[in-house]
């Protein structure tokens, strides 16, 4: 099983732009470098959207196989990320590969990160497993849904 992942970093990075605020530094300015840096997450994630629709559309002959892909519930692993488990089934006559998106979201929808996880080599009528990881930590009530999956 391979996995690849899209926006590696780029939300934490974005997220260290607060660093510690010094006693000269004044309400505005402080909310002014929260709103920069939840600007920078929000691009993060936005680039990484992205980079997975342009990973998915460049697969070649690629068929549409999100009934054939199951999410596990979200988990916390001992490293703060959050992993779903991925399972495909493969009903094609030869074995295949799948790449199948998977968004994580808060309680509400939105979108705190996006994962593309690959299962490879799922022979003809078995099943293939996968983890998707988050590539940050996240917090709170987070969900995940497959948003786009592809068999190859």
């Amino acid at each position: 099983m391979t996995r690849w992942t899209t926006a590696a970093l780029l939300a934490a990075l974005a997220l260290t732009g607060l660093t510690g605020c010094s006693d000269d530094d004044s309400p505005s300015s402080v909310a002014s470098k929260v709103a920069s840096a939840a600007s920078r997450a929000g691009d993060a994630v936005s680039s990484a959207t992205a980079e997975a629709g342009r990973r998915l559309d460049g697969i070649k002959d690629g068929v549409d196989a999100g009934d054939d892909v199951r999410l596990g519930s979200p988990r916390t692993a001992p490293d703060g990320r959050t992993t779903a488990e991925v399972t495909v089934a493969n009903s094609a006559g030869s074995a295949k590969s799948f790449a199948v998106r998977v968004d994580f979201t808060d309680g509400t929808g939105k979108l705190l990160d996006v994962v593309v996880v690959t299962v490879a080599d799922v022979p003809a009528g078995g099943l293939g497993k996968g983890t998707a990881r988050s590539t940050h930590d996240l917090s709170g009530d987070v969900r995940a849904k497959v948003s786009r999956a592809v068999r190859y």
